[in-house]
């Protein structure tokens, strides 16, 4: 059973070719890496990926800038396999990520969605574990054995802070396809994406075993639009829409985490100083409105 690998590029060369790389030292040789560029005005990454001689690799290059949640939307559309990996271009398999996802998938071949144990790095690639990081072990279920997860449980753990990491995640096609990415968002559709499977009977699989490396810096969509505020923004249109499908549902308990969602406005707290220190008036007021509105 192979497992396509999805990789919507632009950004920084040198953490590319290291992505990629850790896709070819793979030890379970079956799986599909598809390259998808959104026109990164330099095409040297680009041609690098194009002339490997591995069969398995494939490249292709955006007619237009699609942007974060359009080349995405196009990975979707590219995946062939069952099973598949939206990976980022700065983010690192272990060798025995495919591996590992291979066997439970066999283990588990009515998931939606398998989350493995993650390792987050930073940009100098060395473990690192920033507040945002910290603030997802606290929420992430702590167990050593593989967890499947599905229903309200699953809605109230990731509405209260979502623990999972987007790059890592091995995805059932047929689960995606029904559902596809929310137009509306760039920093939590992956998060919506969660939530339209669970919503549909969908089950996640959390394994303890780390086999992936997932890369934080400030350089992400999630942390420039942090500072500015317009993070919240969005964070805020999706959980009071969530917030109405979820008692639409019967589900009370879960619709009252979405309605006050403590984390995001904690978020929003945490990144006040940085804003208040650039003077950065609209940004202070945004982020204080996020903190303090009632929902």
């Amino acid at each position: 059973m192979t497992i396509d690998i999805m990789m919507p590029f632009y950004g920084d060369p040198d953490l590319f070719r290291a992505a990629v790389e850790s896709v070819l030292a793979q030890t379970d040789p079956d799986w599909r890496l598809v390259v998808v560029d959104d026109v990164y005005p330099d095409r040297e990454p680009g041609e690098w990926v194009a002339s490997l001689s591995d069969p398995r690799v494939e490249y292709v290059r955006n007619e237009a800038n699609l942007g974060v949640n359009g080349n995405f939307s196009k990975c979707v559309r590219l995946v062939e396999a069952d099973y598949f990996v939206l990976m980022g271009c700065d983010d690192l398999m272990e060798p025995g990520y495919v591996a590992s996802m291979r066997t439970a998938i066999a283990e588990h071949p009515d998931a939606s969605y398998l989350q493995p144990g993650v390792t987050v790095i930073g940009d100098d690639g060395l473990p690192a574990l920033p507040l945002a990081d910290r603030v997802k072990t606290w929420y992430r279920p702590d167990k050593s054995d593989p967890l499947v997860m599905t229903g309200q449980d699953l809605a109230v753990s990731l509405l209260r802070g979502n623990w999972t990491y987007f790059p890592s995640i091995c995805w059932r096609r047929e689960a995606v396809d029904r559902h596809g990415f929310n137009g509306s968002f760039d920093v939590v559709l992956d998060l919506a994406l969660q939530l339209d499977i669970v919503l549909d009977g969908g089950d996640l699989v959390l394994l303890p075993e780390r086999t992936f490396r997932y890369r934080r810096h400030e350089g992400s969509v999630s942390s420039w639009t942090a500072l500015d505020g317009t993070r919240f923004e969005e964070e805020r249109a999706f959980f009071l829409e969530t917030k109405r499908r979820l008692r639409a549902r019967g589900w009370t308990r879960a619709a009252r985490v979405a309605s006050a969602h403590l984390s995001s406005r904690l978020n929003a707290a945490t990144r006040l100083p940085a804003a208040v220190s650039k003077r950065d008036g609209a940004g202070v007021r945004s982020l204080l409105g996020h903190v303090l509105r009632g929902w």
